[in-house]
């Protein structure tokens, strides 16, 4: 008797086919180096005939009895370390398989709980009942698709494919508003905004209105403030009223934003700027001091080069009327810089956005004016009404392995070239393919044509390489890598200029040469992208190398970072007696401390390497910013890490050494300036074990339970300064990476980008 049919997990009778099972012997031999394919194919033919001699007559073979010969199998040739590996697969596919049952996503690409719970609450279909409808496989084919469309016909296939290829294999992911819209009715595939504020009652409801119009369709604004007349200017001399300022309008678009996403999924996010030589700045400065003040923005001062030098050299700084020009006070341009930077010290709040380098970057300087404003995380400045249309690269998926004794990891290069030139396109059929809010976006976007090409899981291959994120060589791989991702860029939009006819406004231009986009390459928060790419975010640090996870148990799973977990696996000095105590001792004191810093026993490279966000000095996070903004068409969105005890003196030096190297805007977060502590690493399991490298998905103990959190949330917990602290979602806390809010228990970010 042969097998010839066989009962899946499902219920399912498909045809029984010996080639699969060598295929999945094979694979699990090759991967522990235990033996050849030969031998793969005598186990398979052993296996099969142990099932035969087991079934009673008519009898169908089950999968799982299957598997369990082929253990017995294994482990009777002498291949322990293969049924080892075999077993722990079966048991963590078991784990999988449930997960799906409770996430409620059939998993069609092999991803993990997370990615599943990431793509479920931000990306799928869902129908009317709240189901989901469609496979992450069938989402990037629908992207792909709708994307593709824009084509010429004879092209739209193979282009289709190579879409679907680079985001299924998630070396690529176009931003939040894309993956949820493109292929619906809505089809609104921007992230972000810039809307004009004009200095009159009617020019400041239209940007009201026309904010709540973009909101509505989940994008996010920025503004710049600096037209409106300062408080206490006169309005009219007829009427004989007085200006009230910038920031009391702030508060009526941050009500307006409240209102329009009340009840909303995704929260609106507002980018507010005020130039620095503005009446009303110290004002500005202080306006989220108190909790609950606009709420719902990021906000920077725009600041000048002359500022900056006012400062460096400790001169006199004038602030003007913007409607007559005349200077109405002089002050310290040091004082004035004080008080900036001891509120940012205290709240996280304002960061610097500096102009006149975004302008000498501006290839539409000399038409259309300076930009002076951004996108609500600062890494798009546009001009008004522009958009910013994002998506990221994920560098970790594009290193070569290493082969033992043979080759070292590197770069993959000539890959990196594909998923660039494919990205590009992508984007720019972005542009097409989206429908707007509003005719002046419609009419601004498809005459400049900028997109945002971006990179997430910088951390993650530097991991892979050994390369300590705070070292000379990874600052100069930053510069080699986005070099050559803007060089690739630029050529790939000169062959689109040719295929498709260049920007619009290239003649208005400062390029030479004709090319598809006004600017292409952007560092976006990559926020729930990188969370679903299972990826480091965008040029961050890791913020921990071990946290918890709200995934599918209320309590919360404790993960380690799958790159430290391997180097846990592979190193003889984490090795301990059977019980392997060394190892767990030191998973426990890294998870206590979220890093490995100052755990004993491990050596000093690899401490080098894993380095985490608060393991890295503010000095060290401006150099990579610095490193990737120099190859960087538009600019980079990062936070600059401070631990609880630096000084105000320390953010100062900061801001001027972003300045000095080049930097487009600065945002810096000191650790604990909140009430509630951002991200907690240093819980124990449930039972008071803790958890071991070998077990990444142990359940463990939340400090506060879920559940409380989310009705603290509903009643009423407040949103504070530019950061959440508590996601709104599962109640957990949130991390602070690049100026954006993002919570690793769940999957909800501020920033989708």
């Amino acid at each position: 008797m042969r097998i010839k049919k066989i009962i899946k997990r499902d219920g399912r009778e498909v045809e029984f086919e010996l080639e699969k099972l060598v295929g999945a012997i094979g694979k699990a031999g090759k991967e522990t180096g235990e033996y050849s394919e030969v031998e793969a194919k005598r186990l398979a033919e052993i296996t099969v005939a142990l099932v035969e001699k087991s079934l009673k007559e008519k009898e169908a073979a089950q999968v799982e009895k299957v598997q369990d010969f082929v253990e017995q199998v294994l482990m009777a040739a002498g291949h322990y370390k293969t049924a080892k590996a075999y077993i722990l697969y079966r048991a963590a596919r078991s784990d999988e398989r449930r997960v799906e049952r409770i996430i409620g996503v059939k998993d069609d690409l092999d991803l993990s709980p997370n990615q599943l719970k990431v793509m479920r609450n931000r990306y799928l279909l869902k129908d009317q009942d709240g189901n989901v409808i469609e496979t992450p496989s069938e989402l990037f084919h629908r992207v792909a698709k709708n994307l593709a469309v824009v084509e010429k016909a004879d092209k739209r296939k193979q282009i289709e494919a190579e879409f679907y290829e680079v985001m299924s294999r998630l070396e690529f992911l176009p931003a939040g508003r894309t993956l949820n819209n493109a292929g619906t009715p809505q089809s609104q595939l921007a992230n972000c905004f810039v809307l004009p504020v004009e200095d009159s009652m009617e020019g400041i409801f239209d940007s009201v209105k026309w904010m709540a119009m973009v909101h509505q369709r989940g994008g996010g604004t920025g503004f710049n403030f600096s037209k409106l007349r300062p408080r206490g200017d006169i309005v009219t001399k007829s009427s004989g009223g007085f200006a009230t300022g910038p920031v009391s309008f702030m508060k009526v678009f941050d009500i307006a934003t409240r209102q329009v996403m009340q009840g909303g999924k995704k929260r609106g996010a507002n980018m507010g700027i005020l130039n620095v030589d503005h009446p009303d700045i110290l004002d500005f400065i202080s306006a989220k001091s108190e909790r609950g003040e606009i709420e719902n923005f990021n906000i920077s001062v725009g600041v000048t080069d002359a500022f900056m030098k006012a400062v460096d050299l400790d001169k006199d700084w004038h602030l003007r009327n913007q409607r007559t020009g005349e200077i109405v006070q002089t002050l310290s341009a040091r004082t004035m810089m004080g008080q900036l930077v001891s509120m940012a010290w205290r709240t996280g709040d304002p960061g610097l956005i500096f102009l006149d380098p975004i302008n000498r970057n501006n290839p539409l300087l000399e038409k259309y004016g300076r930009i002076d404003a951004t996108n609500p995380c600062g890494e798009q400045p546009l001009h008004p009404f522009d958009a910013c249309n994002l998506g990221s690269i994920n560098l970790a998926r594009l290193v070569t392995p290493g082969v033992k004794g043979a080759q070292t990891p590197g770069v993959n290069w000539d890959r990196l070239r594909f998923v660039v030139k494919t990205g590009v396109r992508m984007l720019d059929d972005v542009i097409d393919a989206c429908k707007y809010p509003l005719p002046q976006i419609t009419e601004t976007v498809r005459a400049n044509r900028r997109i945002g090409l971006g990179v997430m899981g910088w951390a993650d291959m530097l991991y892979q390489l050994r390369i300590p994120y705070d070292s000379e060589e990874g600052v100069k791989l930053a510069k080699k890598i986005a070099k050559f991702i803007q060089d690739e860029s630029w050529q790939m939009s000169e062959e689109l200029a040719a295929q498709k006819g260049e920007f619009p406004r290239w003649k208005d231009s400062s390029h030479k040469v004709k090319v598809r986009n006004v600017a292409i390459t952007t560092i976006a928060p990559t926020g729930s992208i990188s969370m679903l790419s299972d990826a480091s975010s965008g040029i961050e640090p890791v913020f921990a190398l071990a946290y918890t996870k709200n995934v599918v148990e209320d309590n919360g799973l404790s993960y380690i970072n799958k790159y430290f977990e391997d180097e846990l696996a592979k190193s003889l000095w984490a090795d301990g007696d059977s019980e392997h105590k060394v190892r767990d001792r030191i998973v426990r004191e890294v998870a206590n401390a979220g890093s490995v810093a100052h755990v004993s026993g491990v050596p000093e490279e690899v401490k080098s390497v894993y380095r985490t966000a608060h393991d890295i000095s503010p000095e060290s996070h401006i150099k990579m910013q610095a490193a990737w903004q120099k190859y960087t068409d538009n600019a980079v969105s990062k936070t600059i890490n401070f631990p609880h005890s630096a000084t105000i003196d320390e953010v100062a030096n900061a801001y001027m050494m972003s300045w000095k190297m080049g930097c487009k805007g600065i945002t810096i977060y000191r650790d604990g300036s909140k009430d509630v502590q951002i991200l907690s690493v240093g819980s124990g399991t449930a039972n008071g074990a803790q958890p071991t490298a070998s077990s990444k998905t142990q359940i463990i103990q939340s400090k506060i339970k879920t559940e409380t959190l989310k009705q603290r949330t509903a009643n009423g917990l407040r949103q504070t300064g530019k950061h959440l602290e508590i996601c709104p979602e599962c109640g957990g806390k949130l991390a602070i990476e690049e100026g954006c809010a993002k919570c690793y228990g769940c999957g909800f970010s501020v920033c989708q980008g």
